[in-house]
């Protein structure tokens, strides 16, 4: 008997797709677990203990909705940053706030652009909202600015989206490089700035939350150890802020998530301490790659590119690294497929991984 039930036409149209392929979607396949999962950029440092007793205590009010205006997080957001936080907004982290954008800033047939493998969920939401979306290719592994400019000149692109430092390649622009796309910029587009690792990079563009060009994702996902948790935030203008709070899921962020970033945001020993403990292992990283012959991408972030030199290899070593029940992950895009991106685990998950690589490699 036919489904009278139809679905829209959009959803209908579009291709079924999800943006990656998870750890427990492998093991499931495979009918083993994995001994190292550094294939999804989380943090294996795990949260600060403090966010973790914090967390453990909130589980008992877990009856209760969370905050929906998360206030406590955003006012000390707000300390911590020197933004007010009426220019914040929370989200169940950077995926849930990337859409929330698009939707709000994005026509149905309007353009977005972003580079060519760039993170794939931001193309996800721009199919998913009937947005239409360029994208142009990596120059010298880095987002080509200037082309991303190009393109949305050329296309009327109402979103501009940049990951910045970048996934999957690492790489890093610096403030004067952020501020002079902002001034180029088409007068129609906005600045969409995925900041997921930006602890881990130098000195960011400094806060302007009154600039209406530019909305700024952040997240306690990477550097705070806190993926599972789902908690995140953007920073743009009052009037950005307020429109998010129009369609937004005002119960989606739980409150066992917003005690644990409030406290792992007070931690700062904590998260120095695995900032500089994620600088020794790209270090690391680096020497392994020299020692067999190999080279890595510069990074700012908690992940190494290592350079294979051909896709078919970069595919062969990852499938080899899966077979000793290591996870990492290849790069998209035509220019960036050479690339095995694996990331930066504990002393002695950098050890086994070691190991595995010369392994699979000899």
């Amino acid at each position: 008997m036919p489904d009278a039930r139809r679905f829209t036409s959009l959803v209908s149209a579009l291709p079924a797709s999800v943006p990656f392929v998870a750890p427990e979607a492998l093991e499931r396949r495979r009918g083993e677990r994995l001994e190292l999962r550094l294939g999804a950029n989380e943090s294996t440092f795990g949260p600060s203990p403090r966010a973790l007793a914090a967390m453990r205590t909130e589980l008992e009010r877990a009856s209760w909705y969370g905050d929906p205006e998360s206030f406590e997080l955003r006012s000390a957001l707000s300390l911590h940053l020197g933004v007010p936080m009426e220019h914040m907004v929370i989200g169940s982290g950077i995926d849930d706030l990337l859409g929330l954008v698009v939707r709000t800033f994005l026509e149905p047939g309007s353009c977005a652009v972003t580079s060519q493998g760039a993170y794939p969920t931001f193309n996800y939401h721009v199919a998913g909202y009937g947005g239409h979306l360029e994208t142009v290719p990596y120059r010298d592994d880095r987002n080509d600015v200037e082309a991303l400019l190009d393109a949305a000149r050329r296309h009327d692109a109402r979103l501009i989206y940049l990951a910045n430092p970048d996934n999957p390649t690492g790489s890093w622009h610096d403030p004067a490089a952020i501020s002079a796309l902002l001034d180029a910029l088409p007068e129609q587009a906005l600045l969409l700035l995925d900041e997921a690792y930006v602890e881990f990079a130098p000195t960011p563009l400094p806060f302007d939350p009154e600039d209406p060009r530019l909305v700024r994702l952040r997240t306690f996902s990477k550097a705070y150890g806190m993926a599972g948790a789902r908690i995140g935030y953007a920073v743009a203008t009052q009037r950005t802020i307020a429109a998010f709070d129009k369609v937004r899921l005002h119960f989606g962020v739980n409150r066992v998530a917003q005690a644990g970033a409030l406290s792992a945001l007070a931690d700062r020993a904590f998260l120095e301490g695995v900032l500089e403990e994620v600088t020794w292992g790209r270090e690391e990283y680096a020497r392994l790659a020299a020692s067999l012959g190999l080279t890595t991408l510069a990074s700012a972030t908690n992940f190494v590119a290592f350079d294979l030199g051909t896709p078919e290899r970069a595919r062969s070593v990852a499938d080899g690294l899966l077979a000793r029940r290591v996870f990492v992950r290849t790069s998209g895009g035509a220019s960036l497929n050479r690339l095995v991106r694996v990331t930066v685990g504990t002393p002695a998950e950098r050890r086994r991984f070691g190991h595995a690589f010369q392994s699979v490699l000899s």
